[in-house]
């Protein structure tokens, strides 16, 4: 409904109620009515005042009804005044913070572009130096060439001496191995004879490779390998004496720990080793169980050690020395990867005619010799070995050695 409309219903309204009033109060003036005891006339006004009223609250009644904005005017009017107030100061804020955000932008092209003309500068500083190193390039790639050509000849020339220097420096090793290797064998000589030593700490008194079906098995080969130890113990203690009692001592806990470790599944080589040095005649002796896994110790064909024979050695016994160090360096390298055998197996005959053989070698020849195994071996298993002449040089007559 338009605002005119509600002007002419407002009046036509008014009308028709004051028209109503003037005829109640009158009636009542007439009627002479009295309300709470008061006087007729009294009355009469009281009753016009109530139609006016009455004619206001409709009035104002109707408008609020057919007006939604009257009604937002007259009871939200304050939240409004607020809204705006709050809506005028965020637009203050928004547009001081437009002009922030305008000054950074500006700030933010200027920056872009003086990183435009730094980088462009270095595009330029760039070309230039890849300009100004094209020819010390070239320069390096000559220097590297001569210097590549130089190493090459350099090592050319000292790939003798190295070859040389090694060889010797193996030879030397070998001495000093074999040197070592006849000084403790030496040492246990002299040992075993001022105190008639007939088993040393650490030898090994019994061994068996061990690979059980059932885990209650290890009792029953714990206690064979004991037996067999004990055996070996007192024939070489008490020799000669009837094998009536058991003098090998080996601790129970050790016993257990090793059922054990035997129970678990996989190949293993079982030791019974001395504990310290035994004389001829002593009534107990002292050893300790040793477990390791079984594996492969050497190969067939392996070379387990070499050295050359001077060409000034031609005498027997210094051959005979140089052959034995040979098998004691052989020894120590199966040692070393793994056995547990006490010494190598090979031919006596064979060794002996190699030593004549290298005794009546022509003078200034060098010979090669290598210690070859002649077969595969696991970590318990016996060795053997060959003792091959493998190459033989002739080399510049010199002074013989003393």
């Amino acid at each position: 409904m338009t605002g005119w409309l509600l002007i002419l219903a407002l009046l036509a309204l008014g009308g028709v109620l004051s028209t109503l009033g003037d005829r109640l109060g009158s009636r009542v003036g007439k009627a002479r009515l009295s309300l709470f005891r008061m006087r007729p006339r009294r009355t009469a006004v009281v009753i016009t005042v109530l139609t006016g009223s009455l004619i206001s609250a409709v009035s104002l009644g109707l408008m609020l009804l057919v007006s939604e904005r009257l009604r937002t005017g007259l009871f939200e009017l304050d939240r409004l005044e607020e809204r705006l107030a709050n809506g005028r100061r965020q637009l203050a804020a928004s547009q001081r913070q437009l002009v922030t955000s305008q000054a950074e932008l500006s700030r933010a092209e200027q920056g872009q572009r003086q990183a435009q003309q730094r980088f462009e500068q270095a595009q330029a500083r760039a070309s230039q130096l890849r300009r100004e190193l094209a020819p010390l390039l070239a320069q390096r790639n000559q220097l590297e060439a001569e210097r590549s050509r130089l190493s090459q000849e350099v090592q050319g020339r000292d790939a003798e001496i190295r070859r040389t220097e090694a060889e010797l420096a193996q030879v030397r090793r070998r001495i000093a191995a074999g040197a070592q290797e006849l000084k403790d064998l030496e040492a246990n000589l002299i040992a075993l004879r001022r105190g008639d030593v007939v088993i040393t700490s650490g030898q090994t008194l019994a061994s068996a490779k061990v690979t059980l079906e059932r885990p209650e098995q290890a009792k029953a080969v714990i206690t064979a390998l004991l037996q067999q130890a004990n055996l070996k113990a007192f024939r070489r203690v008490l020799p000669g004496q009837p094998v009536d009692r058991q003098i090998l001592l080996v601790p129970k806990s050790d016993i257990t720990k090793l059922e054990g470790l035997l129970a678990k599944p996989g190949s293993w080589v079982v030791s019974i080793l001395s504990a310290a040095n035994v004389l001829r005649g002593e009534r107990q002796v002292l050893a300790f169980p040793d477990l390791r896994p079984n594996r492969p110790v050497v190969k067939a064909g392996d070379v387990l050690a070499s050295t050359t024979i001077e060409g000034d050695l031609t005498g027997l016994e210094p051959i005979n020395r140089r052959l034995n160090l040979l098998l004691a360096a052989a020894y120590a390298r199966a040692q070393r990867q793994g056995s547990l055998v006490e010494g190598l197996q090979f031919n006596a005959a064979a060794l002996t005619q190699l030593g004549r053989d290298l005794s009546e070698r022509p003078e200034g020849q060098v010979a090669q010799l290598e210690a070859i195994a002649l077969g595969d071996a696991d970590t318990p298993d016996p060795i053997g070995v060959e003792l091959r002449w493998v190459r033989a040089t002739t080399a510049p007559v010199g002074p013989r050695r003393p």
